[in-house]
């Protein structure tokens, strides 16, 4: 495996090997086999949880890290030129989060040395690493996601999240939902799609809620509306949902438009902060993994 870019191109044999590894980390019972290499953080839009998660790993991996400032394409050097200067000065690895969907199967065919890539999520397309760390952590409390009902709520046109999701769980054997009102829906095959929240949290393992992205939407939306109709509450998770149910939300959470406060800071609430946390030893094992 020379970069992780697309759960599609990981085979799932892979996949197991760094989710043990990832364990392995959590538990004290591997070290870095990468220490000492350099590795370089391009993070063309915001972000906050996985810039910082990613940098937490290349930490703990003994590694030289970089941060790349995207002010520096402003002089006219393409983004090409500047990995291949990069990986010249010594730099073995390149996690790019970028906002144009599918860069990653250009650049690397564009670039002429042998640089790795990670993928810390291109525009709506996928987001690799975070599809990881959910499956991790639901196998931390479910054991298996095989035949367990995973619900994914909210906006997935817009989400590289929930489009990530649905394929590494299709390859586990998950019985995926998608719950979505129209203007929110995506073409995804093989799931069960529906509008009703209900049916989509009855018998649910997993509730992954998803993000309302305004930076991405061209239209408005009826936002009260969708709060009413897709907002996890307290009432709706007790009156339609297992009392088991595992909430989950790739974060930032906007509060009390996909998950009402008093949700949040209760103990449905914990197994979001469990990602973020799940997610440095995760991205340590894909890191690990392609420069040991």
């Amino acid at each position: 495996m020379q970069n992780f870019t697309d759960i599609k191109k990981v085979e799932t044999t892979e996949i197991e090997e760094i989710l043990k590894l990832a364990n392995d980390f959590e538990q004290n019972k591997a070290q870095s086999s990468c220490a000492g290499k350099h590795i370089a953080l391009f993070f063309m839009e915001p972000s906050t949880r996985t810039r910082f998660s990613f940098e937490m790993a290349a930490n703990k991996l003994n590694l030289h890290k970089y941060q790349f400032s995207s002010s520096t394409l402003a002089k006219g050097e393409s983004l090409k030129d500047a990995i291949e200067n990069l990986y010249q000065l010594g730099i073995s690895c390149v996690v790019l989060r970028h906002q144009q969907a599918g860069i990653f199967d250009s650049l690397i065919n564009e670039i002429n040395c042998p640089m790795h890539f990670i993928n810390a999520g291109d525009g709506n397309h996928t987001h690799p690493t975070q599809a990881m760390l959910d499956l991790y952590t639901m196998n931390k409390i479910l054991g298996s996601v095989k035949g367990k009902k995973i619900s994914i709520i909210g906006d997935i046109k817009h989400s590289r999240v929930a489009h990530a999701n649905v394929t590494l769980l299709k390859k586990f054997g998950a019985d995926i939902w998608i719950c979505a009102p129209d203007y929110f829906k995506d073409e995804i095959k093989d799931v069960t799609i529906t509008r009703n929240l209900k049916d989509a949290l009855k018998d649910a393992s997993v509730a992954m809620t998803l993000r309302v992205q305004k930076e991405r939407l061209e239209d408005r939306i009826p936002i009260f509306d969708y709060i009413h109709d897709y907002g996890i509450t307290m009432k709706k998770l007790q009156e339609y949902a297992p009392k088991d149910v595992i909430l989950m939300h790739p974060g930032p959470v906007n509060r009390d438009v996909e998950i009402a406060s008093d949700v949040l800071d209760s103990q449905y609430g914990q197994t979001i902060l469990d990602q973020a946390h799940n997610g440095v030893f995760v991205r340590m094992a894909i890191i690990d993994t392609l420069l040991r």
